[in-house]
């Protein structure tokens, strides 16, 4: 099999994940108040979890993931690498 996805995962996805998260700065700002409240949670899987249920929350949490799940999927497209396996690396790299 062609080994060289492996190594492109690795230095795209923290890019794509910083995009995702800050494509902009009034959303930045409410996911890093909503886990500096302790609102929200990174998970293994790649995405984010609500820790204390509200629809404004729950709103950020579904936003945020159907965007990382874009971009993961784009990323899998492009390294040949299956979805699954780019979800679990960016959510070690996340719960680090």
């Amino acid at each position: 099999m062609y080994k060289q996805p492996k190594s492109k995962i690795n230095w795209i996805l923290p890019i794509i994940v910083a995009l995702s998260l800050f494509a902009s700065t009034a959303f930045a700002l409410d996911l890093a108040t909503a886990k500096g409240q302790g609102l929200v949670k990174e998970t293994a899987s790649g995405y984010l979890t609500a820790v204390k249920q509200s629809g404004e929350v729950q709103a950020l949490v579904d936003d945020i993931n159907s965007r990382r799940k874009v971009a993961y999927q784009k990323l899998a497209k492009e390294s040949g690498a299956p979805l699954a396996a780019v979800e679990q690396r960016a959510g070690e790299r996340a719960t680090k």
